[in-house]
């Protein structure tokens, strides 16, 4: 409820003295006064200072989500402000309310031609858009509404140097106000009213004449209903604004969205990320200025939860700035949510705090959009981290697969869903244990490579060879027991430390001399290229400090060259400190997935994964 407005006032002041104009509600509780201060005269005058008193000495001014315990007098008084607290951030706190505004002053045009000098005769006047808000409001909730009184400070502003639609409007407001107050004083000879019914009569007859004070409703209920504004003042002036603590919770009720979370959201914006539209198309155009609206158009026109947001840029033919202006104005006015693109290697599980129980609403939408489905068994297929890949198989229909892939964008669009990505940790383990290894020995020994072939699978393993973490698609081959030093990818491009004899044992030829005059003549070639090999492989473990080198040597990949220079690129790159995901590590390097995960395999001695949520997009959805 402290996201919500109390109330909001419109205040002036100019030659003609302060006046509260409107305040919308308007239909609350008088102040207490005693009885014998009550004033029994009505042309009697009571002073300002005595009611501000006794409304201060109440412990609370807020009855049923609305403001009371303040006259009109008190409020003009307190907001009519001096000209040197103009345009500037205005806050008051009384007992549990807070009130929050942005005086505005300006010249008005009061469209009085001088007959003889042919001039506008001008005067200035200050007005004050006054939010009453709870006093425990958050200070991103204060300067959220501090900068839509401002807005609205600049608009009227704006008008009135135009057409002088505000002199226009504050005049009709004091007339229709002196009429009431005439016709009750009228009354008050023969009938006594309270000052309770004056001012609801009044503000009833304001609000049916005065445009202004309609648009003034209007930001009051909109705010309170879902926290979006898209009003036209006087016809010609399109103001919008979005409360994001109260948009946000149309899609997720009970979490409160921060606009400095959101900030932090759209600046780890990559363009591997994609967008998912959580509205229908109708209703985007209403958050953008006409100036935006034809940019829009031409990101939605080729917009698919399938691409990225790099992809889509290219397709509309727009820079990927813009698309990130966009898209972050979307996210902003609870419009879309960020994404990863719908793949079948993305891994999705149950959010911990997904709406599931028997009555819940989704359970009828989840049937009314997907007819013959239960959401409840869908789901449950995500109880544990599942890939998409899984989910399907080759002998199903492309329909089936397309059903899938929609009702797993609607569960996201209803944060039933989270995607898990894959971090990589570089960990050495065994530090110290191992005795230095000199000069170029950098395999294992006949003993320890025997240990190693036998050793038990860790868990670790058993995620990569079962598959959790991708589709079988890309789940790399496991390697087979009893194999030499070298893996089955060195066994074929290596050269490594291999002898004459070996050679010529696994040549299969007829003439043994042939083969072992050809085996001769590149064993010259072979010891230079191993010369070489050694001293890279040398140059690369260098990039490690002891004992972490000595853990990364031992590792039988770490005789290969291209499997150590990618592992060492990718660590020096800082990939391996547990910040980056395998996606965001595959987008930078260009890399295949099959490339990454058969790397992770070979170095999983010293490299391990966990899978969790991308921090930037878990922030729009977990309560902090």
């Amino acid at each position: 409820m402290e996201v919500n407005p109390l109330s909001i006032i419109l205040v002036k002041s100019d030659s003609k003295g302060d006046r509260l104009l409107f305040r919308y509600p308007y239909r609350m509780e008088a102040p207490t006064i005693n009885k014998e201060t009550k004033r029994q005269n009505p042309y009697s005058m009571q002073l300002s200072d005595d009611v501000l008193q006794s409304s201060s000495s109440q412990t609370s001014n807020i009855i049923k989500g609305q403001l009371t315990g303040f006259s009109d007098e008190v409020l003009s008084t307190l907001f009519a402000v001096k000209q040197e607290l103009c345009n500037k951030k205005f806050e008051l706190k009384v007992n549990d309310v807070r009130f929050v505004g942005h005086p505005a002053l300006m010249q008005a045009n009061n469209k009085q031609q001088d007959e003889r000098q042919g001039q506008t005769s001008t005067s200035h006047i200050l007005i004050n858009i006054v939010f009453a808000l709870y006093a425990q409001a958050s200070y991103s909730i204060v300067k959220c509404y501090y900068e839509l009184s401002k807005k609205l400070g600049y608009a009227l502003n704006y008008e009135e140097n135009r057409v002088g639609y505000l002199s226009d409007e504050m005049n009709l407001m004091v007339k229709t106000h002196d009429e009431v107050a005439a016709t009750q004083e009228h009354e008050e000879i023969t009938n006594e009213v309270t000052s309770n019914t004056e001012n609801v009569s009044s503000f009833d007859l304001v609000l049916e004449r005065s445009t202004l004070a309609q648009c003034l409703k209007t930001v009051y209920q909109d705010l309170c209903t879902n926290g979006l504004l898209n009003i036209t003042i006087n016809q010609y002036v399109i103001l919008s604004f979005c409360l994001p603590q109260k948009a946000h919770q149309f899609h997720k009720k009970g979490v409160i969205v921060e606009p400095e979370t959101i900030d932090r959201c759209l600046q780890s914006l990559k363009p591997y990320h994609g967008m998912l539209l959580l509205v229908e198309f109708a209703e985007l155009l209403d958050c953008v200025p006409p100036t935006g609206a034809r940019l829009l158009l031409q990101l939605i026109e080729v917009y698919n939860p399938f691409k990225s947001l790099q992809l889509m840029a290219a397709d509309a033919e727009l820079s990927i700035e813009n698309v990130y202006q966009l898209v972050g104005h979307l996210v902003y006015w609870a419009k879309a949510t960020i994404i990863y693109p719908l793949c079948e290697t993305n891994v999705y599980v149950i959010a911990p705090d997904a709406p599931l129980y028997t009555n819940s609403p989704l359970v009828e939408k989840f049937s009314a959009r997907f007819p013959g489905m239960s959401l409840f068994e869908v789901i449950s297929d995500f109880s544990l981290p599942t890939s998409i890949g899984h989910l399907t198989t080759p002998l199903q229909q492309p329909a089936r697969q397309g059903i899938l892939a929609q009702m797993v964008l609607w569960m996201l669009q209803n944060h039933l869903l989270m995607q898990l990505h894959t971090y990589v940790q570089f960990m050495p383990n065994d530090h110290g244990e191992c005795e230095e290894i000199s000069g170029a020995e950098y395999d294992l020994g006949p003993s320890d490579e025997l240990a190693e072939d036998n050793r038990s699978l860790t868990p670790i393993e058993d995620e990569l060879n079962a598959g959790s973490l991708m589709s079988l698609s890309s789940q790399p081959l496991p390697v087979p027991p009893n194999t030499s030093r070298r893996s089955i990818t060195d066994e074929h491009f290596s050269v490594g430390d291999s002898t004459v004899s070996d050679n010529i044992a696994v040549q299969p030829s007829s003439s043994h001399k042939s083969n072992f005059s050809m085996s001769f003549s590149t064993e010259n070639c072979d010891s230079i290229d191993s010369i070489d090999d050694e001293e890279k492989i040398k140059e690369l473990l260098n990039a490690f400090q002891e004992p972490d080198r000595s853990a990364v040597r031992r590792i039988p990949a770490a005789s290969n060259i291209d499997d150590l220079s990618l592992m060492v690129k990718l660590w020096q790159a800082g990939y391996f400190k547990g910040d980056h995901h395998l996606e965001e590590i595959m987008y930078f390097e260009n890399l295949r997935r099959s490339q990454l995960l058969q790397l992770l395999d070979k170095f999983r001695d010293v490299l391990i994964i966990y899978e969790t949520e991308d921090p930037a997009i878990a922030s729009l959805y977990s309560q902090s």
